[in-house]
Parts: C-alpha cells; structure tokens; sequence
C-alpha cells in the first residue's frame, strides 16, 4: 500500500493531496480515497476565481456507492481547474496523483507556508490510512 502514497506530496486527514509548485498547489483526493469511493460518475469543482478556505467543503466527487465532499487543505484563489474531469470523471480513479488533480489554488500569500506546514508527510497520511483500516 506504501507504494501508492508518493513521498513527494502532502496530504490532509480528509484525504486530499497538494503539490507545491512555487506559489501554485495543485489539489487532488488521495489513491486511498478514490478505491474507498469506487467508480467515479460525477464531479463538482469549484469555480475558478473564486477563493477557497482551509478545511471548508470545495468541491464534491460522486461514486456509483457515494457523494464525498472535498474539503480545500489551503486556503487561497482558484486559478484552474481540471476540466478534463467533467467529461471523465474517472480520470481520478485512472490516475489520482496526475491526470486526476482536481484545481490549482495561488494561496494567499502569508498562509502559503502555514497551511502546507499543518499537512501531513506521506508517512504520517501512512500511518492515518493504516489506523483507519482497523
């Protein structure tokens, strides 16, 4: 299981990922998410321009078994989103850490470093995945 959570990205406990590219994030839900869901159908993303706030519902992804709300682990602008994923949802369920990422938040500016400091590491988001199996 270890494999499918790459080091490289941070994670949130309500299961997003966000990788830091300078001052741009970009935002997915994580491998284990996407199995929990199942086949994704549906997927409602936030509007760009519009601003996102830590830990708030942003966007919804809907299975065949379930709708889960996806909740922004930083706060900031919308500066896109994956439009491929309204046409073919599972994309997400193909390849959530590339063509599955959901949109793309500048944060703003003070609370770039703060928000991504309060995420977890891939061994930590491990060891969350792990104690929720149980």
């Amino acid at each position: 299981m270890n494999n499918s959570i790459p080091k490289k990205l941070k994670y949130s406990r309500t299961h997003e990922w966000v990788r830091q590219d300078d001052d741009v994030l970009t935002i997915g839900i994580t491998d284990h998410a996407q199995t929990m869901l199942g086949d994704l159908v549906y997927v409602e993303l936030p509007e760009p321009e519009s601003n996102v706030e830590t830990g708030h519902e942003c966007a919804v992804v809907e299975s065949v078994k379930a709708a889960a709300d996806v909740y922004s682990p930083v706060s900031g602008e919308v500066i896109e989103i994956n439009e491929a994923l309204l046409e073919s949802p599972q994309l997400i369920n193909e390849d959530p850490y590339g063509k599955g990422w959901l949109f793309r938040v500048k944060p703003f500016e003070s609370e770039i470093a703060e928000d991504v400091a309060k995420l977890l590491t891939a061994d930590q988001y491990t060891k969350q995945v792990a104690s929720e199996a149980h």
